[in-house]
């Protein structure tokens, strides 16, 4: 039977019945519209709660087509441009998608803009170029032959990314662009909240305004073919405006470059290490969007409903786990769940009375089509959100995009109704508790706290193939019995590490926010951790860890002592590395199934000669078993008593050390799969000497997991795949309890 509750379902005109019919059968007991729609009375007459989108900064042409000096702002880097002879032309516009972005001609380029010569770094004397503005094209003189120039450039953004881009998946034809504007301005200000008041006014039947979201896209740019050219989900590039550049020289006494914000093309990627340029901008937008975000949240519960925020779109500048986010007065946020990780990113979000996740697949064409079945997509996205569900519950579900088209799809509309039973069931078994977490482990990188399971991402929940090695770490610990915090290297070094830290992992490419960059020449860093693992902590590192571009004291890795392990970075050819004898069966590897033949040959293939330079005692053969993802190469043990779990190819994979009273684990790569985290899983517990704890309530089988609710006297046991799957579970008195469980299923059982 159909339970209600905790689902917002979205509608849409003309669909009133089926509407009802849905709402009734998913339980939902509120209802939103989406880009693009609007509710018929004959829905607000539900009785359920009602929903309503709202973008403060887009869908009123009217108002910003008399004021286009008044929209969004970006920097733009144009392509390198080759000198071969003392002038060289440099086009605008060449590679941006001109119906998206449009020059600013009105501020002084010469003041704004920036012209650099790319091979010595130097910035062009202003009075060395000019702009042709009716080609879009800047002519430099005294060029130097052979050097390559580039223009930062100040662009208008004039068409909304995200109703551009739901505007060429949805194919709406000629319908009008939408014109983003900037609050910056004290007019256009004026506009959004005068227009709001009204809109308030309007909308009586309203429960819930719905921010999609607020004032300032993640950075999305498009080439002319109209593909993504530059998204960062995280990225502060379309923020900019001459009036908040001159402020910002006001407020922090020094002005930042167009450079600042392009960056040599990597337009500050969440994966650069930030610089103080970057972190002070983030700090004046994040207080100036702050401020006018409390004031929209105040307007509508003075007008008697709730302010909930959109994590996604225009959520640039709230952050909302950087300190006061809890200030703002929001009561809820709703993000996209593509996965457990995004799920966690939400979830855990603080100061806010409830959270809620839309599931995937959206109510698009891309997906709702003839011959696709939606509904296997469905079950995918929520089997990877519950098991991080159960660790950190959202109150609330729900799905966007247009109900007409998920309609024509009965099995998916089964499948939902399965879906929000489920999630309801799991409330009411748990009251909405998490489950019991038995380590604390923190994962350290530049950010910390203020971009907790944001790490590893370029696109929301989207794979990459220079990522993927480093996000499982995230998605494999988002439904994982511990707990997860995430600390800054400014936090070790000011306040040391936590007492109550049980395990700390670093991991990532060498040179980005993840590892840390320059920060490891502080030798106060290294000390803190040496001194912490010695005591009798645990210290995972997964890629690069520690690493350090420049070669420092004879060490890549600075924490090579450490882990056991170093990478070879060509400074120490002339000095030969020794392998250790592989260990093949440990407490980290006991569930790694490694196929026979494979064992045999590698047994039988025995070790390499040593060999001057390259090393010895490297497996000839591979033993497997694992996938590390895509490869570090020339890793190595930096002694023979390091105890190396796998090192195929010549290069160490997986290794364990003991230091002091406490471990060090190298892992090289962790994609995101069942054994990838229990692999993790177990090395966290092995790392912190916490090996007795493990068996109790784990489960046999990888694909299957174990939630414990203490308070509630239940445990539960859930498949995370689409078949069928057996597996036994250890109780803490020592018996076992064996389930075999349906394609998705999940079991419940009393303590």
């Amino acid at each position: 039977m159909t339970s209600t509750g905790r689902f917002t379902l979205p509608s849409e005109e003309n669909f009133a019945e089926k509407t009802k019919e849905l709402a009734e059968l998913w339980g939902a007991d509120a209802i939103r519209n989406s880009d693009g729609t609007h509710l018929d009375e004959s829905v607000l007459a539900l009785g359920k709660k009602i929903y309503s989108a709202y973008f403060p900064t887009r869908a009123h042409n009217e108002w910003i087509t008399l004021h286009m000096d008044e929209t969004p702002q970006v920097y733009l880097l144009t392509g390198r441009v080759l000198a071969e002879a003392d002038i060289v032309d440099v086009p605008l516009m060449d590679g941006f998608f001109e119906e998206q972005l449009k020059p600013n001609h009105d501020a002084d380029p010469h003041k704004y803009w920036e012209v650099v010569d790319r091979t010595t770094n130097e910035v062009v004397d202003a009075s060395l170029w000019t702009l042709d503005e009716d080609t879009d094209t800047v002519h430099v003189s005294g060029a130097t032959p052979m050097h390559e120039y580039t223009v930062s450039f100040l662009a208008y953004i004039i068409w909304d990314p995200v109703e551009m881009y739901n505007h060429l998946t949805n194919g709406w034809g000629d319908k009008e662009h939408e014109i983003p504007f900037d609050i910056y301005h004290p007019a256009t200000r004026k506009f959004v909240f005068d227009t709001f008041e009204q809109w308030l006014k309007d909308n009586p039947q309203v429960d819930v305004v719905r921010f999609t979201t607020f004032f300032y896209q993640f950075t999305l740019l498009f080439d002319q073919k109209q593909r993504e050219k530059v998204v960062d989900w995280f990225g502060c590039a379309c923020t900019v405006s001459p009036a908040a550049l001159d402020d910002f020289e006001k407020e922090y006494g020094y002005r930042l470059r167009p450079e600042d914000f392009v960056d040599g093309g990597a337009y500050n990627s969440a994966w650069r290490v930030p610089r103080k340029a970057q972190r002070d901008w983030i700090d004046f937008l994040s207080g100036f969007v702050r401020a006018n975000v409390k004031k929209l949240a105040d307007m509508s519960h003075e007008a008697g409903k709730e302010a909930m925020m959109f994590l996604g779109d225009q959520w640039i500048g709230t952050e909302p786990y950087k300190d006061g986010f809890e200030d703002l007065g929001l009561d809820a946020v709703v993000g996209s769940i593509g996965d457990g990780t995004t799920t966690r990113m939400i979830a855990d979000i603080p100061g806010v009375k409830y959270t809620e996740g839309r599931f995937l697949p959206y109510f698009f064409p891309d997906t709702f089509y003839e011959g696709n079945d939606p509904s296997i997509e469905g079950l995918d996205n929520w089997r990877k959100a519950r098991r991080a569900i159960l660790r950190s519950p959202i109150s609330r579900m729900g799905y966007g995009g247009y109900l007409s088209l998920a309609a024509k799809f009965p099995k998916f509309v089964d499948t939902v109704t399965h879906i929000a039973d489920e999630f309801r069931d799991i409330h009411d078994r748990t009251g909405g508790v998490a489950a019991e977490g038995e380590l604390n482990v923190a994962i350290l990188n530049s950010w910390g706290k203020m971009r907790s399971w944001m790490a590893f991402t370029v696109a929301h929940a989207l794979p990459n193939k220079q990522t993927y090695s480093y996000y499982g770490i995230l998605e494999s610990l988002s439904g994982m019995r511990v707990n997860v915090r995430f600390i800054s290297f400014d936090d070790v070094l000011e306040h040391g590490v936590a007492d109550d830290i049980d395990v700390i992992i670093n991991g990532g490419p060498v040179d980005t926010a993840f590892t840390g960059g320059d920060v490891w020449k502080n030798p106060k860093l290294t000390e803190t951790l040496r001194a912490w693992v010695r005591g009798g902590g645990a210290f995972v590192g997964v890629g690069e860890p520690s690493s350090l571009a420049r070669f420092q004291a004879g060490r890549f890795f600075q924490l090579a002592d450490v882990l056991g392990v170093d990478e070879e970075r060509y400074q120490t050819l002339s000095v030969d590395k020794y392998f250790p004898t592989v260990t093949p069966e440990h407490f980290i590897t006991a569930d790694v199934h490694v196929d026979p033949a494979a064992r045999e040959a590698w047994e039988q293939a025995g070790y390499r000669i040593p060999l001057s330079g390259c090393g010895g005692g490297q497996g000839i053969k591979p033993l497997g078993g694992i996938d590390f993802g895509e490869p570090v190469a020339n890793t190595f043990p930096v002694n023979e008593d390091v105890t190396l779990l796998r090192a195929d190819g010549g290069q160490v994979q997986l290794a364990v050390n003991e230091y002091g009273k406490g471990r060090g684990v190298y892992i090289s790569g962790l994609p995101y799969s069942a054994a990838n985290a229990r692999l993790l899983e177990r090395a966290l517990f092995w790392a912190s000497h916490n090996e007795d704890k493990y068996t109790a309530y784990s489960s046999t089988n990888p694909e299957c997991e174990v939630a414990v609710f203490p308070d509630a006297g239940q445990y539960c046991v859930i498949n995370n795949t689409d078949r069928p799957q057996s597996t036994d579970v250890a109780l803490p008195d020592g018996s076992v309890e064996h389930f075999d469980l349906d394609q998705s299923a999940i079991a419940w059982r009393n303590l």
